[in-house]
């Protein structure tokens, strides 16, 4: 699939639906495990680590050197983490709840 295919939504739509539905961290990590290659669960890890350094107000270039990724991928997660009703944001903050 190339990213303008309309399978592309269809199917993250329904992904997230059946992850909103499960309330099993552990069955989620493995599933997630099993569905990425290592390189794409340290990239998604490493993009999760800066929204939190983000959030926790760590300046960008510090978070590019400590988690040794460029200024554009953290200078994104920025900007999504400002958006109005930010869903970074909101799974951030259901962390604490």
């Amino acid at each position: 699939m190339t990213i303008d295919d309309p399978r592309v939504d269809e199917n993250i739509s329904e992904l997230s639906r059946a992850l909103a539905k499960v309330d099993d961290p552990l069955l989620i990590k493995s599933f997630l495990q099993g569905l990425l290659t290592p390189a794409e669960s340290a990239d998604i890890a490493a993009r999760w680590a800066l929204v939190k350094e983000l959030e926790h107000k760590v300046p960008q270039r510090e978070v590019a050197r400590k988690l040794g990724l460029s200024l554009c991928k953290i200078t994104r997660g920025s900007r999504e983490l400002k958006k109005e009703n930010s869903p970074f944001k909101k799974l951030f903050d259901s962390l604490s709840e």
